[in-house]
């Protein structure tokens, strides 16, 4: 299923991608199974380089240094990685620019969908 288009100001951004059900199958580590969910190498080459990717996961710390080792070899860059984070929702809360600019914006896929439906548009117009 493919989202509307997520536009973006051409500013700089902070993506905050969960690990688990959207990167990776749900709790593959845990069967060794560190397979790249289907639009995951889309998704990361349509992020503009001068962005900021966070990694967040439930997974334990134990876990961390593997998981990002995967992630270097697949090529995926990580800026900051937060582990051991509760399960439950994640909310983020961000001011609005004074021009209108929505500074937050949420996706919910469908666990082990990957984000292969996520388009990025950069609009200069924002």
């Amino acid at each position: 299923m493919t989202s509307p288009p997520l536009r973006l100001s051409p500013l700089a951004h902070t993506w905050m991608i969960d690990l688990d059900g959207v990167v990776f199958p749900h709790n593959g580590h845990l069967r060794g199974d560190h397979s790249l969910l289907p639009g995951v190498r889309e998704l990361w080459a349509a992020i503009p380089a001068d962005d900021r990717i966070i990694l967040m996961s439930a997974r334990g710390l134990e876990h961390q240094a593997t998981t990002l080792a995967v992630m270097a070899a697949e090529g995926l860059r990580v800026d900051h990685a937060l582990f051991g984070l509760p399960a439950g929702e994640r909310i983020l809360i961000n001011d609005a620019k004074p021009s209108g600019l929505i500074t937050a914006h949420a996706i919910n896929l469908a666990r082990d969908a990957g984000p292969g439906g996520v388009v990025v548009e950069v609009s200069p117009d924002l």
